[in-house]
């Protein structure tokens, strides 16, 4: 789970500043804010990790990839392309990882993972970008924990050092050469091991920053439209896909697992669970998926809603079905320890519908699975103000601790972006609410009264 990041140099940002992000983390904001920019960075780093080419630094994207942010003149800040874009990611990994030095036989260990990075151009004439450092660090390096860094030498950008707080690194005898680049921005060159007794830890660190992008999965704002039938041929797909597209493949490749919504209580199965929430937000009655015939690999999805007695094919109901259908598989699809991130999720749907996708994320970050929590965490672009009044609402009932959330108000300023995190006490209030956050009800309420004063005096 990701607790906390930065950025500086990138898109709308100057400076982010420290970032707190919580089991569920919301980022609320006008149009051109910033706060997709947020998002946009996280998913640059994974199509990066999972990009077949080494040597490419940052993968800015194309039409084939989640995100498509342009060349660095585009993504840096103010499109000042002699800046270093800069951000460091710091996350919780699922259990303790310990490094042991083969040399002192001591062990530095830490539950906490940071990674920090810049990047900047080789030369203004060209494309191509360079590290110009990376480091990563374990736990408290002034208590059992290390961080280790390479950063390009100032006479030869081309070279790197390196260099560890909390554990001390020993060179092999006879080579003292400088390390050539990282692979992608985050990787440690092969001879950074070649050319030390004690660094065969490194590739570990590496391994859990790409586990941890490997992790995310992305749900954007528009979703597919429903088909009258499905093709699966029993794969288990990553996710349901960017639009959606894959919903019912992942469904079915769920049907085995069960879930529960916390310690000690019942368990259901998956698509028991999807049928439960699609009939909680009030859309339909009853929900199934099955095969058109015995033996066929196309599926169809019937539904029941209350204006019917009988099941009808899901492209022959409202579009609010299909378009939350992959925001709830995605949520209990995701493997433990994702990070699942949603963009504009209440888009189509009514505002009873909105607030109640509020509930529906805090049940997913307390689910649990083979009697262990799934460790989910949820990170959403909105601008509904019924899906925010809901989570005040549950953190003044205490269905969700104010420190499971982090709320954020991102708006535009002369210098950049700026954010704003919602003071939320335990009664669910909010002490520093934005001017103007979501309108003026007030100003509406006061002008709809004056009109109808002056529609009566005119009669």
């Amino acid at each position: 789970m990701i607790t906390e990041l930065r950025l500086k140099n990138f898109k709308a940002w100057r400076d982010t500043g420290s970032v707190r992000l919580a089991p569920l983390t919301v980022f609320f904001g006008t149009n051109s804010s910033g706060k997709t920019s947020i998002t946009q960075l996280l998913l640059m780093l994974k199509q990066t990790a999972e990009s077949p080419d080494r040597r490419r630094v940052l993968h800015p994207g194309d039409s084939k990839t989640l995100v498509d942010l342009g060349t660095f003149h585009d993504l840096v800040f103010n499109h000042k392309r002699d800046d270093r874009l800069s951000f460091h990611l710091r996350w919780s990994l699922p259990q303790i990882l310990k490094v042991k030095d083969p040399q002192s036989e001591s062990t530095c260990s830490g539950k906490e993972l940071m990674f920090e990075a810049t990047i900047q151009e080789q030369h203004p004439e060209t494309e191509g970008l360079t590290v110009g450092s990376l480091a990563y660090t374990l736990g408290d390096p002034r208590n059992s924990g290390l961080r280790i860094r390479m950063a390009c030498q100032e006479e030869k950008p081309e070279k790197y050092d390196m260099e560890a707080e909390g554990y001390k690194l020993v060179r092999n005898p006879g080579r003292p050469w400088p390390l050539p680049p990282p692979v992608r921005f985050y990787g440690f060159p092969d001879e950074a091991v070649a050319f030390y007794q004690n660094t065969g830890f490194l590739p570990d660190l590496t391994l859990e920053l790409e586990r941890l992008l490997r992790g995310l999965c992305y749900l954007g704002p528009l979703r597919e439209y429903p088909k009258r039938t499905y093709v699966w041929s029993g794969e288990d797909p990553e996710h349901v896909g960017w639009r959606g597209e894959r919903s019912i493949e992942a469904l079915l490749a769920a049907r085995k697992r069960r879930l529960s919504r916390g310690p000690h209580k019942r368990t259901e199965p998956f698509e028991g669970l999807v049928a439960r929430w699609l009939e909680g937000l009030g859309l339909i009655e009853s929900f199934q998926v099955r095969p058109i015939a015995r033996h066929r690999k196309e599926y169809e999805v019937l539904v029941r809603t209350s204006a019917s007695r009988q099941n009808v094919g899901i492209t022959d109901v409202g579009f609010g079905v299909s378009q939350v259908l992959p925001v709830v598989v995605q949520c209990f699809y995701a493997k433990p320890s994702s990070t699942i991130i949603f963009e504009q999720p209440e888009i189509h749907l009514h505002p009873r519908v909105q607030a109640a996708l509020a509930d529906l994320f805090i049940e997913v970050i307390h689910t649990r699975e083979e009697g262990k929590n799934r460790n989910v965490q949820i990170i959403v672009e909105s601008h509904s103000e019924h899906f925010l009044r809901r989570l005040q609402r549950r953190i003044a009932e205490e269905e969700l601790a104010p420190e499971e959330a982090a709320l954020y108000f991102c708006e535009l300023a002369p210098d950049g972006a700026v954010m704003t995190e919602l003071d939320v006490d335990p009664c669910g209030n909010i002490s520093n609410w934005p001017e103007g956050f979501f309108g003026d009800d007030m100003e509406d309420l006061a002008a709809m009264t004056d009109a109808a004063m002056r529609r009566e005096r005119k009669g």
